[in-house]
């Protein structure tokens, strides 16, 4: 059944707007990623709305006003939901509960995977397993054949480059990354409204992503560094020397990939040493909690940034 009790979590108290999830959709879908599709306002879709504004050539309020909507009424057959039916592909491991929070326990592991189905099928959305249940219920049967309405964040194609992964093209099938994405020739990661934004070759912005960038302990580096590649489902090298909150007794430890690791999906590589942009084991929290000097996206953006980007792609980091 569909069970939030399994995250531990509650449903937020302010109910879902249909509406706002259709303007959330429509962004996703355009590359101005609202971040978790939940249909309520917030931090990220606002930032989401003045990066389509900007491209539209409007006033950048950030607000759902007449003349936006006026300007996503074309994109109206992107309807809010999706009813689908499960199959035994969407529903399958390998999950890992419980998931340890000691990294040497961790390190333990074959892989940091979802703790369940319902973790998976709401990342597989570009949601939080709250909102599922909200759209069904809590009694729904999570099992192949179920009829389950989602947020409606189903890729045009899944035509993805034969050269990448055969894991790598799972992982973006999982994540419902559609296959054609821009071509990006300038990354901006903008602290005073903690965004990424992408430049065409042209200077065009064509996809903006809500991000988490530094702390006080582990600021921005601010400055202009290159990309210099991407790993696809990494390990990760735990080092407790670079982590300031890192008990005394941590010991230096190789974590397993998965989407529960430390870097989520996918490492892109700065030129910077020790410093990357990649995804999260929490989308809930991008953009409202802080990072240890790095980038972090959700992993349905990360990817989709990763397929926008090329080894050498300026990255300028500015205030």
């Amino acid at each position: 059944m569909i069970s939030a009790s399994a995250q531990g979590t509650k449903t937020a108290a302010a109910g879902l707007n249909r509406s706002i999830l259709h303007v959330q959709v429509i962004l996703d879908h355009l590359g101005f990623s609202p971040g978790v599709l939940d249909g309520r306002p917030g931090k990220s879709l606002t930032a989401a709305l003045k990066g389509f504004q900007e491209t539209r050539g409007l006033k950048t309020t950030g607000a759902i006003d007449k003349p936006t909507l006026q300007a996503l009424y074309q994109y109206r057959a992107q309807r809010p939901t999706q009813t689908i039916a499960l199959t035994e592909a969407m529903l399958a491991g390998p999950y890992t509960n419980p998931l340890p929070k000691d990294p040497a326990e961790q390190a333990k592991l074959p892989q940091l995977g979802y703790r369940n189905a319902m973790e998976k099928l709401a990342e597989m959305f570009h949601t939080r397993p709250e909102v599922l249940i909200e759209l069904n219920s809590a009694q729904t049967r999570l099992a192949p054949g179920t009829k389950v309405v989602f947020p409606n964040a189903v890729p045009a194609s899944r035509e993805y480059d034969a050269k990448f992964p055969e894991g790598w093209r799972k992982t973006l099938t999982d994540l419902n990354v559609d296959a054609t994405q821009p071509q990006g020739a300038k990354v901006v990661v903008d602290k005073s409204d903690e965004v990424l934004r992408v430049y065409d070759k042209n200077g065009k912005l064509v996809a903006q992503f809500m991000a988490t960038m530094g702390s006080g302990h582990d600021p921005l580096p601010i400055g202009k560094w290159t990309i210099k590649g991407a790993s696809y489902n990494p390990p990760f090298h735990y080092n407790p020397d670079l982590f300031w909150d890192a008990k005394e007794s941590s010991k230096e430890a190789k974590l397993p990939p998965g989407p529960n690791g430390p870097v989520g999906v996918i490492w892109l590589d700065l030129s910077k040493p020790h410093y990357g942009i990649h995804g999260t084991p929490s989308p809930e929290t991008i953009g409202r909690a802080e990072s240890h000097g790095c980038i972090r996206l959700t992993n349905w953006d990360a990817a989709r940034l990763s397929m926008m980007v090329k080894p050498g792609t300026p990255a300028v980091f500015q205030q």
